[in-house]
């Protein structure tokens, strides 16, 4: 990918021009790659836009010029495409649309359309900025999917709308006791769905590594592998399979978890501690070559970090 780098000097008594170019360099979602150079990929359309605010910065008695920019190497190609990283916008949005999803009660309809609509329209201005979209984009949308739903249900109750969700809704009585299947050699999202299951699903649960899904047997309950009775669906891992299926999602403190172990396993929605936290379970996974030691010293910095979640969780 190449990039557009407009390099523009304009004089401390333009203030008016100066505040124009900023905003035009804004709207335009560029990344500033130091004092007086902001960039944006190449594209004919992004072209004529820093011309214009070239020329814009010549007329209030500055200098502007705009420069093709190519990266080096992968490293480098990669820094410049981190600067357009959208991820802490997407953060926000997915936060409001699940704290309105839970407002939803106290509002009258009217209400909840005009915030959905406005929450939809600050989505669309990021993707209309988002020039590398990814895992983060795509959570965004499916929590104002998930929105929209209930916001349909309130004004029409009574009404057959949409399914509720694609994830079935399971007892966790029918789950006690159960031998749960899995890969061995167990990453995060394999790691966490077990804790996760012996937790707060079948306290007694029988782990199984498997050295191939194959060798799963047919009484065993399967999860994070294709053809599993729980794996990842649509944008969820599985850990997110798991609390959607036995309706842990409404726990706020799990919800954080369920960001954490997403970041870490599809990428996706930043998450603060999550480089801390993998390069943790990385080194717990080096150490460990008995997969079941491995779960419960896992298990272990899960039970801390719920704990976390729990005491700084509103």
């Amino acid at each position: 990918m190449d990039y557009l780098a407009l390099f523009v000097s304009l004089p401390t008594r333009a203030s008016s021009g100066r505040m124009r170019a900023w905003r035009a360099l804004k709207a335009l979602g560029c990344a500033t790659l130091r004092d007086g150079v902001y960039v944006l990929p190449d594209t004919p359309d992004h072209d004529a836009a820093l011309g214009e605010v070239a020329a814009e910065a010549a007329k209030a008695g500055g200098s502007a010029d705009v420069y093709r920019l190519l990266a080096r190497d992968p490293a480098q190609a990669a820094a410049l495409q981190g600067l357009f990283d959208r991820g802490e916008d997407y953060v926000h949005i997915v936060a409001e649309a699940r704290a309105l999803r839970g407002a939803l009660h106290g509002l009258d309809d009217a209400a909840a359309q005009h915030r959905e609509q406005a929450l939809r329209r600050r989505f669309d201005q990021v993707v209309g900025l988002d020039f590398f979209p990814g895992e983060a984009q795509r959570q965004a949308l499916a929590e104002l999917g998930a929105l929209h739903v209930a916001v349909v249900r309130m004004l029409s109750p009574d009404e057959p709308g949409p399914a509720q969700t694609d994830v079935p809704l399971r007892d966790r009585v029918d789950y006690r006791g159960r031998t749960w299947a899995t890969r061995a050699r167990p990453w995060v999202d394999r790691m966490a769905s077990a804790w996760l299951i012996r937790r707060f699903i079948d306290p007694d649960a029988r782990f199984v590594w498997l050295a191939s899904p194959a060798d799963c047997r047919p009484d065993w309950l399967g999860f994070d592998f294709d053809g599993a009775s729980f794996a990842h669906v649509g944008v969820r891992v599985t850990f997110e399979t798991l609390t959607a299926s036995f309706g842990l999602e409404s726990d706020p403190a799990l919800q954080r978890m369920a960001d954490l172990v997403h970041a870490l396993d599809a990428g996706g929605l930043p998450v603060a501690e999550a480089p801390g936290v993998g390069a943790l379970l990385a080194g717990l996974r080096a150490a460990e070559s008995d997969d079941d030691a491995l779960l419960a010293r896992a298990s272990d910095v899960f039970d801390w970090l719920l704990q976390s979640y729990k005491a700084h969780t509103p």
